[in-house]
């Protein structure tokens, strides 16, 4: 692709498609299975968002669709791929493109659906708790947040609303105040979407619906 973009700092960056932006992949990495995956069958296809650097390295995964327990281990091994930059009369330059992640038991006896077996892992998840985030007593407006946590409790992406501005960044800086205890099958921790309420201008605890279905 020749790109006539200019790659200065404030430029608009560059879109490549899947295709574009597989060419130009130098190292990737493989991510691992979830051995709570392989035990429920779960599988199917991850699909991120993905910023790169004029240096060729990943700076930002976005997950746009997958299961939570699959999407956290697929933003883990991306974010370490490196790609070739594009080169600009400007000199060298980043872009944004998507990349697909399929993720393949190959189990022949088992005759289960992905949807069907993403299904019933989901009814065996305990949700996500959150810890009490820092007391502020002052009311304000609400910013509905989808978010997905990791199993260690750390929340690792979130949805971005189609009108973003300043109550979603707002949302954003208080959310990164709070943890979560992580969901559970049975005593291990997993990855899981929450849509939560986020406050603006009060840390009060917020309401925390499980995202089982949620992309």
């Amino acid at each position: 692709m020749c790109a006539q973009q200019d790659a200065t700092p404030n430029a608009r960056p560059i879109t490549l498609n899947q295709k574009q932006a597989a060419t130009r992949v130098l190292s990737q990495t493989t991510p691992e299975y979830p051995p709570v995956a392989k035990a429920n069958y779960i599988e199917g296809l991850v699909e991120v968002e993905i910023t790169v650097d004029q240096h060729g390295k990943v700076k930002h995964v976005h997950v746009l669709d997958g299961d939570a327990v699959l999407a956290v281990p697929a933003q883990q091994a991306i974010s370490q791929w490196i790609y070739r930059p594009l080169d600009t009369p400007a000199g060298q330059a980043g872009f944004i493109s998507t990349v697909r992640m399929k993720f393949n038991l190959h189990h022949q006896e088992i005759e289960l659906t992905p949807q069907r077996a993403e299904q019933d892992f989901l009814r065996q998840v305990k949700p996500p708790q959150l810890v009490r985030p820092p007391e502020d007593t002052h009311a304000g407006d609400v910013v509905h947040m989808h978010v997905l946590v990791n199993d260690q409790g750390r929340v690792v992406d979130m949805k971005v609303p189609p009108a973003d501005g300043p109550q979603f960044e707002a949302a954003r800086d208080i959310l990164r105040d709070w943890a979560f205890r992580p969901a559970h099958w049975g005593n291990l921790p997993v990855a899981s979407y929450v849509e939560i309420d986020v406050p603006l201008g009060t840390r009060s605890i917020a309401r925390v619906t499980p995202g089982s279905d949620a992309r």
